[in-house]
């Protein structure tokens, strides 16, 4: 692992978060958290992440070799796992108290963590649920997701269909094509009101449930937008059946194998707060 760098800033410190932003969340799936990091915190800590993600990029395709899914980001997974520096972010208790207090719990784990930076020109990323992916026994998971740099509509703002997590699991598809289409359907069938951020400064950040239907445009910008993200699961989950091929690797990358039926509680797991 990289040596780590001893001026980072700790985020172990807690902040209170608003009823307001509690009671969106609990109603509407997600919601948007203002200033997570303040400006010097977020400048100390995107130099990292950007340089393990490019460190660690595997994709070498141009972006027009790629499919639907290659070119919605540059997904660099787990970079916890070898950089020090990125998992002093990754294991920040700030972000942990946030992901427990809108679930309701008394704790969380990690599920994984994903870098997904969207190159100038990169296509739109399709309607979908994440925890599609996920052989989890309990809907009470969310993502973090939390610009690296400001943004706005123009470079892919993450898009929400609120409310549509209540139903769990809609459709027994991958991000495509073919969920895209689907999803929509669904969405505008159910009307629920599709919400988006106009504007995101760094270190602000989106908080959306496993379940809750989303998606976002292309990046229409000359700017690579610069996206950190930490799937949090509430401590005591455990492992489920597979429903599909995707659940039954994501179960050996991310759960070490852990039997069926078992906690979530391997090494890749930690328990955060």
């Amino acid at each position: 692992m990289d040596t780590q760098i001893a001026h980072l800033p700790s985020l172990d410190n807690f902040i209170k978060l608003s009823n307001h932003n509690i009671n969106e969340f609990r109603e509407k799936g997600h919601t948007l958290v203002h200033e997570v990091l303040t400006k010097d915190e977020i400048a100390a800590y995107r130099p990292v992440i950007v340089g393990a993600a490019d460190r660690y990029n595997t994709e070498k395709r141009k972006l027009e070799e790629r499919d639907t899914y290659g070119k919605a980001f540059l997904q660099i997974m787990n970079l916890w796992q070898v950089d020090e520096d990125v998992k002093t972010f990754v294991m920040a208790k700030r972000l942990a108290k946030i992901a427990a207090d809108l679930m309701g719990v008394e704790n969380v784990r990690i599920y994984h963590d994903q870098a997904l930076f969207k190159e100038p020109g990169g296509g739109p990323t399709p309607w979908h649920q994440d925890q599609y992916y996920w052989p989890i026994d309990t809907n009470n998971t969310v993502t973090l997701w939390m610009p690296l740099v400001d943004i706005d509509v123009n470079m892919g703002m993450l898009t929400f269909a609120s409310g549509s997590y209540v139903n769990g699991a809609v459709f027994n598809h991958e991000i495509s094509d073919e969920s895209e289409s689907a999803f929509d359907e669904y969405v505008k069938e159910k009307g629920f009101e599709i919400t988006r951020a106009k504007t995101m400064k760094a270190g602000d950040a989106t908080w959306h449930r496993g379940f809750t239907i989303h998606n976002a445009p292309g990046n229409n910008s000359d700017k690579m937008r610069e996206i950190m993200t930490i799937i949090y699961v509430a401590d005591g989950a455990r492992v489920t059946p597979y429903k599909n091929e995707w659940q039954k690797n994501d179960h050996q990358k991310w759960l070490m194998g852990k039997p069926i039926g078992g906690l979530i509680d391997s090494e890749l797991n930690p328990k955060v707060l």
